[in-house]
Parts: structure tokens; C-alpha cells; sequence
């Protein structure tokens, strides 16, 4: 009733206790409320405006100007700002400094299904907190953007976007807050125009700018500083987007226990060994299931860390669990473990990375397994002998490729010869550097061609969550063999190309470049590659050291061979 009342009076233009001003050259006479705003408030719009003119104004665009030092300049006059009037002044003529903005009859040329817009966002610039005036001049640069080359961002030849002319200021000084605010301010636009897959992420962009701005506002350690960035990076829920330094590093320990973690089922379990000769000292066995270190449990470990675990999926996110859980900065730690139903507690060694040594077997790029069946590590196959694996291979009943690690570019060769006929693979999106935050279709990537002595046998491919990236690109390609079946669990959900968008001082970090996609629009990013047979490793399967998904992989080729039989 009270806000009726006030719109009310407004609309008659009486006298109430509200402050309300004119906003100046407004036809229509807008009332604008005037408003309090926080710090964080003000700098959130501060780098929205900011970022928004730098990739839009054709004059900014174009490197006229120093922008980074137009943002320090302008940052002293925002921290007067008590309201939202006052800043939509400011930012006005801020605007009107930077020179005349033509009309631009090009911007008006646009091909509707050539778009992908489930990326683009500019709706911030209709806030009704900013002035009428301030609204109006930002669509009109909207739509009288920059079109061609643009100084600070360039596109690479595979699509994605290469930043430029940035000054990377080495001999950067954590300690002063406006550095800190325009490294968060230049990552955050980078994000917010060129990544992909901003629609994806957990949480709204605008929303992550303002959580994490206090952390960059007021870090009091470079270590809380270089914690504010991993976290932020880890916003992106993009596996390519990692970010590693001394200091993040250190947050978690340099000394490792000599053994590998998975999560099976909600549990941290061994499923592995960095060193075989030191784990059997701590008597580390396969099938252990961590409970708790330092008389943490794991939970709460877990919890306080994921905030700090980059990856586009839980899968990702938890592939290297045991740096969180296991990691520290003391030679040795008190752990406790549950093993054949009886919990145990006991104190192990903890060794840097360095000092582990772990020989493992060399194994056969290619072999055929018993009941003539092919199997491919894509991880050491070579692009030079894949018509000598696929001649030895040719007569078996199936083969199985295991791209459970980073294939060397092998695909398309191996495609060729599983295909009878070209197919396609993938599709992209990639940035529109005439209209930033909006991207674009690519036409479909083919594989394969007319090929009367393709591949006769059962095609099977291996994943997991450390199929990513080329590894997931290899594994759309090779799913166009007719009947292939992909066998495992969750992919990494990070597919195509990376673009680095590091932070001032050279910290360096990474997003996915452009968007993948099948032929018929559907999503690789978080998702991952879906398997068919979904298979995981069992606590049991890892206790026996069985290899599960191989196993079923080998039962689906021999079910399809006795079927043939029939």
C-alpha cells in the first residue's frame, strides 16, 4: 500500500519525503529516484560501463585512448558517487568526452540464422537505476558499435578470440587496489563478450562480479588475492579455465601422499599410486576410502574447497581430489581410513612431487586382445601409424579405442577408414567481433568419404572424466562410424579450443574459445560426451585391479559378433 501511495504521489508530482530530480535533457521529464549505492554497487557498474565502451565505442575500440588509465581517472570521480544519479552523470559525460559516435549503416546488416543468442546480454543497460540520458546514449553506441578491427582483441584463425595490446604490467604490485580492480575488471569483460558459454554457468556473471568484488576490493595478502582469482576462475565451470600459482598452490601443500584418489559413490577412494615403494611403507592399499585428515572429515573439506575446483562438471571437478584432500604443507599428517568395514587411523608420509618414482610397464600402443579383438591407446597412438594399426587390425571383430587420455591429432585419419561414407562431427559458435557477446554458426565439419572397404567389425569407444577437450573432439568424430558405441562415464565437458585471458602480473589462465556442438545443436560444454553404456569403476573392480569399462567394452563386442553369427 505504501509503495502504491508513492507511485501515486509521483505521478501527480506532489511534495513527499522522497528526493526526486529531473534527469537533465530528458524529453519526457523522467522523475529519477534518487538512491543510495553501495561501493560495490558502484564498481559493479563501473566495469560494466567500462568493459561495455572499451569492445563497443568506436573510438575506444580503436585504441584512442589509454583505457586503462580513463578507468583510474575514473574511478576517483565513482568513489564520490553517493547516488545512482550522481554515477549515471558521470558515466554520461564520460561518454560525451570520448568524441562523436557515427551513424553505422553496417550494424544494421544482420543474417538471423547465422546467430547464436543465448550468449548475448546487455540488459544491465536497461536498469532503471541508471538516468534515461545515460540508457539512451548506451543503445545508441549499441547500435553504432565498432565494426572491423578492434585494438585489444583480435580473432585466431581456428575462430576464438586473441587479446592484444594489453599492457601486462610485470612489476605489478598486489597491494594497490586500483591494479586489482582492473585485472578483475578486464577478466570479467573478457568472460562476459568472448566466452561461450557464459549462459551455462552456474550462476548468473553479473551476479559473480558482484559476490567476488569484495575479495578483489579488500584482499589483505597476495595469497587472499591470488585465492580471489582461482575462485573466480572456478566460476567459469569451464575444465579449461584452471589457474595455478606459487600461492594457490601453497594454499593447498606442496607435500602429496604417494597415492591417487577417486570419488566413487560419494567417497574419496585409492584407486591409484603416484609411487608404489613409498605407498606400501604407509601400508596405502587399493580400495582404502578416506575419511577424514587432520581429524577433518572429508565432507567439510570438501565442502569449504569446492569453491576453489575448477572443471565444467562434479566429474572434472573432482579428477584431482587428492590435492584437496590429501595435500599439505607438513611432511606427515594424521589420516583416517576405512578398510574391510573397520575404521583406522594412522599417521603418513607426505613427500614433494618430485621425489615420487613410479616405472610404469610400457604397454603396446595397439594389440588384439583374446577373441579377436582390436585395442587403440589413443594416447600414444601417432597420426604416422594409424594405416599400420588399421591394417593389423582390419580382420578383427571389433576395436576398441580408448581415448581415456589426449589423443595426437589422430582422428580424422582414423575416421576416414571406419566411415563408408563422409558424415558430420560438430558444428561451432564463434565470437562476432562486430558485435561483441553475440556469436555465431560455423558451418558442420565433415569426416570420412565414399569408402567401399571401410571397417567391417564392432566399433567401441572408451571415456571418462578425463576424456576433455581433444580427447572429446576425437571421440564426436569417431562416433559417426555406423553402430559405434561409446562406453564409460562423464566427459570432462570442455571440447574445442582454449583462449588465454591472463590476469596483470602474467598470471595466466584459460577459457574455452569457441562453442561445440553436434550437427543438430546439441551441447557438448558441461555435458560432456553421454555415453551409451554408462560403466564406472566399482571399489571392488579397483580392490581386484580390474579394468570394468574394458571389460564391458569387450562384452559388447563379443554379444554383437554372436549376434552377426545368428
Amino acid at each position: 500500500m505504501q509503495q502504491f501511495t508513492i507511485l501515486l504521489l509521483l505521478s501527480l508530482f506532489s511534495y513527499t519525503n522522497i528526493s526526486c530530480t529531473e534527469v537533465a535533457n530528458s524529453p519526457d521529464k523522467e522523475l529519477f529516484i534518487e538512491k543510495n549505492i553501495s561501493e560495490i554497487e558502484k564498481l559493479s557498474a563501473t566495469a560494466k560501463i567500462w568493459g561495455f565502451l572499451k569492445y563497443y565505442h568506436p573510438q575506444v575500440a580503436k585504441g584512442k585512448y589509454n583505457w586503462d588509465e580513463q578507468l583510474f581517472t575514473v574511478l576517483e570521480k565513482v568513489e564520490k558517487a553517493e547516488t545512482y544519479e550522481d554515477l549515471s552523470e558521470i558515466f554520461s559525460n564520460w561518454i560525451d568526452s570520448l568524441g562523436e559516435v557515427p551513424e553505422c549503416t553496417k550494424c544494421l546488416s544482420v543474417h538471423q540464422d547465422e546467430i547464436f543468442l543465448k550468449n548475448f546480454d546487455l540488459s544491465w543497460m536497461e536498469s532503471g537505476n541508471f538516468s534515461k540520458e545515460l540508457r539512451e546514449k548506451l543503445k545508441y553506441i549499441e547500435r553504432n558499435r565498432v565494426q572491423g578491427d578492434q585494438h585489444y582483441v583480435t580473432l585466431a584463425p581456428s575462430g576464438n578470440i586473441t587479446v592484444k595490446n594489453e599492457p601486462e604490467y610485470e612489476d605489478f604490485i598486489w597491494e594497490e587496489k586500483e591494479l586489482r580492480l582492473l585485472s578483475l575488471f578486464r577478466y570479467w569483460n573478457q568472460v562476459e563478450y568472448f566466452f561461450p558459454y557464459k549462459y551455462q554457468m552456474d550462476r548468473n556473471w553479473d551476479e559473480t562480479l558482484l559476490a567476488l568484488m569484495p575479495l578483489f576490493l579488500d584482499a589483505t595478502s597476495e595469497k587472499e588475492y591470488h585465492m580471489a582469482m582461482l575462485e573466480l576462475t572456478s566460476s567459469l565451470n569451464d575444465s579449461h579455465a584452471w589457474f595455478i600459482t606459487d600461492l594457490t598452490n601453497r594454499y593447498f601443500g606442496y607435500y602429496w601422499a604417494p597415492v591417487k584418489l577417486k570419488m566413487i559413490d560419494g567417497n574419496a577412494v585409492v584407486a591409484g599410486m603416484f609411487d608404489p615403494s613409498r605407498a606400501e611403507k604407509d601400508d596405502w592399499q587399493l580400495g582404502d576410502i578416506l575419511t577424514s585428515v587432520a581429524g577433518v572429515p572429508v565432507w567439510q573439506i570438501l565442502e569449504e574447497d569446492d569453491k576453489y575446483m575448477t572443471g565444467s562438471n562434479q566429474p572434472a571437478r573432482h579428477r584431482n581430489i587428492e590435492i584437496s584432500l590429501l595435500n599439505g604443507s607438513s611432511p606427515s599428517v594424521e589420516i583416517e581410513i576405512l578398510r574391510d568395514g573397520n575404521i583406522r587411523q594412522k599417521k603418513i608420509s607426505r613427500y614433494l612431487k618430485t621425489e615420487f618414482k613410479n616405472e610404469k610397464p610400457e604397454s603396446p600402443v595397439w594389440e588384439t586382445l583374446d577373441d579377436n579383438i582390436g585395442y587403440v591407446n589413443m594416447g600414444t597412438l601417432e597420426r604416422g601409424d594409424v594405416s599400420k594399426m588399421m591394417k593389423e587390425l582390419e580382420d578383427t571383430r571389433g576395436i576398441i579405442f580408448d581415448i581415456r587420455n589426449y589423443p595426437n591429432g589422430t582422428m580424422y585419419e582414423i575416421g576416414n577408414k571406419l566411415n563408408p561414407e563422409t558424415q558430420p562431427f560438430v558444428k561451432f559458435t564463434a565470437p562476432d567481433l562486430n558485435y561483441p557477446g553475440r556469436f555465431t554458426w560455423t558451418d558442420p565439419i565433415y569426416i570420412g568419404w565414399k569408402n567401399k572397404n571401410a571397417y567391417k567389425g564392432k566399433v567401441v569407444l572408451l571415456v571418462n572424466e578425463h576424456t576433455q577437450s581433444h580427447a572429446e573432439f576425437t571421440a564426436m568424430a569417431l562416433q559417426t562410424t555406423p553402430g559405434a558405441v561409446v562406453i564409460g562415464s562423464q566427459t570432462s565437458g570442455a571440447d574445442g579450443n582454449v583462449s588465454d585471458i591472463s590476469f596483470l602480473g602474467k598470471f595466466h589462465t584459460y577459457m574455452s574459445g569457441i562453442g561445440v556442438f553436434y550437427p543438430d545443436g546439441r551441447e557438448t560444454q558441461r555435458i560432456g560426451i553421454v555415453p551409451d553404456i554408462e560403466i564406472k569403476p566399482t571399489i571392488e573392480g579397483i580392490i581386484e585391479e580390474r579394468d570394468e569399462v574394458l571389460e564391458r567394452a569387450v562384452e559388447v563386442i563379443q554379444k554383437t559378433a554372436e549376434q552377426k553369427s545368428l
